[in-house]
């Protein structure tokens, strides 16, 4: 596994969480969501590649 992705998906991580409590804090709550669901999709963009990859792998191995 290529640790830029891990990298990736950390900074994504920190950045929402940073933006969510800064906006939770300043009484947005319903911006923090947008920005938390936001977050958790693009994650998912970034690992879909790399779980096709995994599907692939494991019908290989299984022979389906």
């Amino acid at each position: 596994m290529d640790i830029s992705l891990i990298l990736k998906l950390t900074g994504l991580g920190l950045l929402v969480s940073f933006a969510c409590q800064v906006l939770k804090k300043s009484g947005h709550d319903e911006q923090a969501v947008f920005i938390s669901v936001t977050g958790i999709v693009i994650g998912f963009l970034l690992t879909v590649d790399k779980i096709g990859d995994l599907v692939e792998l494991l019908r290989g191995v299984f022979a389906l």
